[in-house]
């Protein structure tokens, strides 16, 4: 991956707006500027166009959304800014953050209006860190069905996806703008293109082992579960074009992959009273903080791995969500009747007993969290149980490019590069510097909202 002059260039053809990765920000944001009147291509080294979008939930935070008043929902960009900030701890760019929680509703809007994604509110639990419930998604809650929506509204505006098209340079002159790239395809043949604009959307660098043990080494030892095109190929173009980076030990992690089987166990389980034990029986953090930063507690752990143990209430939540359905039809959930058959069948020690028995009686409010999680109002766990062995995970990467509100990307020294525009993974995201600092959601809305601001950016500026 390096930077060319442009007198090296053969440029086959100019198109006003290229963007390269084709996964919920790439195609957010060609879908935007297509609207906007430029002409758009987007180039994708794979030979299908899913990329990280598809291996999410799929689920968007929109403060004030219609589908939030429908529910008669009270919410506000200030109150989804402030929760940001809150699980940030203040350490997160606060103008983005609320710049991110204005743009949500309209961009959830946007998604359901003109690209046709067929959303609606999540309303049966609270996400960790929300205030409100704001998620949106598809039917079955699933990244794939939200690309599959995506990849027809770009069919119905007549908009191509270039597959097996991996860029491997930058043509940019002195000046720091970009005047194409150069496509090395898997055979070998080479293809120049130039264009006006460039969209960055090929996420961050969590498939970089490199990257990560020089950036993130508490994570390496994760399971990593996102796609395998992320190789920090934005962040390494933009530094050698002198791109600001920020929040580069930032990241995503999962405490929640169905051990063995690549499953995503969501975090409605916990939510609704479920709790997570180790090899000891025994709970070691507090799980309600947050599923990113549950990843790192499990890494810690005698063999790496947690039992998820909850009831069949919440059991029933989440039905809701089609990978909990693969989870099951991969028979790695299992049901106890009794306490003595959940022992039985995690093989965890009868310590499990003492555990079930103190999270029992810190949800009747008769004692206090040691490990600091409020476990009142929601019943008490009740046979029959269910148990997932799981594994810690990384999904993607959140430090990446600074860029402005709408998506271009900023020198070290604050300007403008002139015509590079950057979004989801390969922008800094609104997570803070490390784990703690996710909110569910911060990733499709980077993605989604800075997808769709720089494609109405790069074509005004096309024009």
């Amino acid at each position: 991956m390096s930077l060319l002059k442009p007198e090296e260039s053969s440029f086959a053809g100019t198109v006003n707006v290229l963007v390269i990765g084709g996964g919920g920000c790439g195609l957010s944001a060609a879908l935007s500027a297509h609207e906007h009147g430029a002409e758009v291509l987007v180039l994708e080294r794979d030979s299908s166009a899913l990329g990280t979008t598809s291996m999410s939930t799929g689920l968007i935070p929109g403060a004030g959304s219609r589908f939030q008043t429908e529910k008669g929902i009270v919410d506000t960009p200030d109150i989804f800014a402030t929760d940001i900030m809150h699980k940030t701890r203040d350490q997160t760019d606060q103008s983005m953050a609320v710049h991110m929680a204005e743009q949500s509703a309209p961009t959830v809007e946007w998604l359901a209006d003109y690209c046709g994604v067929p959303l609606s509110l999540v309303d049966s639990f609270d996400y960790p860190g929300h205030s409100r419930r704001r998620m949106h998604g598809p039917p079955n809650r699933t990244g794939s069905e939200l690309m599959g929506a995506l990849h027809d509204a770009m069919a119905r505006n007549g908009l191509d996806v270039a597959l097996d098209a991996p860029v491997t340079d930058l043509f940019a002159d002195e000046a720091g703008r970009i005047q194409g790239v150069r496509i090395t395809r898997p055979d070998g043949t080479i293809e120049d293109l130039g264009c006006n604009a460039l969209i960055l959307a090929c996420c961050g660098f969590a498939g970089s082992q490199d990257m990560l043990k020089e950036f993130i080494p508490e994570i390496v030892p994760a399971e990593f579960f996102g796609h395998p095109g992320n190789k920090g190929d934005a962040i390494r173009w933009g530094r050698a074009l002198g791109a600001a980076v920020g929040d580069i030990h930032a990241y995503q992690g999962h405490g929640g992959l169905a051990y063995g089987q690549g499953v995503p166990i969501l975090w409605a389980h916990i939510m609704e009273g479920g709790f997570q034990a180790n090899a000891d029986g025994k709970r070691f953090s507090n799980e309600a903080k947050g599923y990113s930063e549950q990843a790192v507690e499990i890494v810690a752990q005698p063999g790496h791995f947690a039992w998820s143990i909850y009831d069949e209430r919440c059991h029933a939540i989440m039905k809701e969500f089609d990978d909990y359905h693969d989870a099951l039809k991969a028979d790695c959930i299992r049901k106890a009747g009794t306490i003595d058959e959940l022992e039985t069948i995690t093989r965890l020690p009868n310590t499990l007993v003492d555990t079930l028995n103190d999270v029992a009686a810190m949800t009747r409010g008769e004692q206090e969290d040691a490990l600091g999680r409020d476990f009142t109002g929601h019943p008490v766990l009740e046979p029959p149980y269910y148990a997932v062995k799981v594994s810690p995970a990384l999904f993607h990467t959140q430090g990446g490019l600074i860029v402005d509100e709408n998506g271009q990307v900023k020198r070290e020294d604050g300007s403008l590069l002139p015509n590079l525009y950057a979004g989801g993974g390969a922008a800094r995201g609104i997570s803070g510097p490390s784990c703690w600092g996710y909110l569910a959601g911060n990733g499709l809305i980077t993605a989604t909202a800075l997808g769709r601001l720089s494609g109405q950016a790069a074509a005004r500026a096309t024009r």
